[in-house]
């Protein structure tokens, strides 16, 4: 059974919390989500200061592991029936869930509900056009949007001989740096990164403004051909494949391993979210933070696309559960509560206002590269490279290319061949889940 089939078969799911007359009733809601370390702790303070300020409605966080674990969590409950309140889905998995469109209550109808209206102004534009149909209407509510930066560690900059008040700003620039990281012996490896996929393909397509795929990336139709195979791809692949033949370049995992490699002072400079700030600052290390790096060209960069995740409601709940979640929405976008949580976690501001009360603070003023996130994926209108990326099976992909990437970075087979391989087994993938 497709994904699609087993989330369409959920659309009239009922989940009844009891005959009591719900006046005096406390609605208990559960939010699956994916946040680890700092970020759960942020996700455990919002859930109970939300409690606190009303005596209706009670969220209770439940960790269900990784991002693509949260959303397998979820399919699991929806099949069994029962599903949770709320469930946080990663970028990734926001072309699974808009799929099922029969399946889902549109983030912007749920606040409707508890009556309140949704304004998309009121909103970060490149964020919610993320996560919402081409009419405008916003399908699920996007809690913690990040973009992708550079992180360095001063202290090895210093032992290096390099600069640690000048980050490195293109691709070039940054394998010199590793380079040089690595020769000094001030860290035993000088770069690594966090999602391989995310950062180094998806947004690299974009931030270079060159095409990941047909079909606008698949935001324009189901029906796409990648392309992450062109000449800018194969020899960025390559430099990161010649660097991790010396440990140059040190390998973490498909998502967010690596940050361990940073933190830990083993490598000196990290790709990453900026949602992983939260960790690094816990870490206690001298850091500094970078825009993501570029190769020169004309136009060049571009615009970042939005990583992170989003809460997602389904069809079928009570008017109870809908109330309560439309008021959990409503407060988490609050001025004070998204320039806080934007604050403590690196994650962007979802509403304009938080983004605007936030520079009024002097924040970025006192925290210099804080900006960096935002000022990269507003700085340009996105051209139809840096829209975003969308396809039905979009997780799936995203393995296809992990495992050539893991047997390029093992030496098995060189950049050209693994992308190569990858496209060829996505376009096959995709194929088949647009036929079901």
């Amino acid at each position: 059974m497709s994904i699609r089939t087993v989330l369409l078969s959920t659309a009239a799911i009922a989940v009844s919390l009891g005959a009591a007359p719900q006046a005096f009733a406390l609605t208990e809601l559960q939010w699956w989500h994916a946040m680890a370390g700092a970020n759960n702790e942020v996700v455990e303070q919002i859930s109970k200061e939300f409690n606190a300020s009303q005596a209706d409605y009670k969220i209770v966080p439940v960790f269900k592991g990784s991002y693509p674990e949260t959303l397998n969590a979820g399919i699991a409950a929806f099949r069994a029936k029962q599903p949770p309140a709320i469930l946080q889905v990663f970028d990734a998995g926001s072309g699974v869930m808009m799929g099922a469109e029969g399946a889902i209550m549109p983030a912007a109808e749920v606040l409707e509900k508890g009556g309140y209206s949704f304004d998309k102004s009121e909103y970060l534009p490149g964020i919610v056009a993320y996560y919402s149909k081409p009419d405008g209407t916003m399908l699920s509510f996007p809690y913690n949007s990040s973009s992708p930066i550079l992180y360095y560690n001063k202290d090895t900059f210093k032992k290096a001989g390099l600069d640690p008040e000048t980050p490195p700003k293109t691709w070039p620039e940054v394998f010199e740096a590793a380079k040089k990281i690595k020769a000094s012996g001030a860290s035993s490896c000088g770069l690594t990164s966090t999602w391989l996929t995310w950062i180094q393909t998806e947004n690299f397509a974009a931030w270079n403004n060159v095409s990941y795929g047909s079909n606008e990336n698949g935001l324009g139709g189901t029906e796409v051909t990648l392309a992450f195979n062109s000449p800018l791809f194969v020899q960025h692949f390559q430099a990161i494949a010649d660097l991790a033949k010396d440990d140059t370049f040190r390998y973490g995992g498909r998502t967010s391993e690596a940050k361990q490699l940073f933190t830990s002072g083993e490598c000196g400079i990290m790709t990453e979210s900026s949602g992983g700030l939260g960790d690094i600052v816990k870490s206690g290390m001298n850091y500094g933070i970078g825009q993501l790096p570029y190769y020169e060209g004309e136009g060049r960069p571009q615009n970042t696309i939005p990583g992170g995740a989003s809460l997602w409601v389904f069809a079928g709940k009570s008017d109870a559960e809908y109330k309560g979640i439309a008021e959990f929405f409503h407060f988490l976008s609050q001025t004070n509560v998204q320039a806080r949580l934007h604050q403590v976690s690196g994650y962007m501001p979802v509403t304009m206002a938080a983004y605007e009360e936030t520079k009024k603070s002097g924040f970025y003023d006192k925290n210099p590269g804080r900006q960096t996130p935002i000022l990269q994926m507003m700085g340009k209108a996105p051209t139809e490279n840096s829209k975003g990326v969308r396809l039905p099976n979009l997780p799936q992909v995203r393995d296809i290319m992990n495992e050539e990437f893991e047997a390029m970075l093992a030496g098995k087979q060189d950049a050209k061949t693994a992308l190569d391989k990858a496209v060829e087994r996505g376009n096959a993938a995709i194929k088949q889940a647009v036929s079901q």
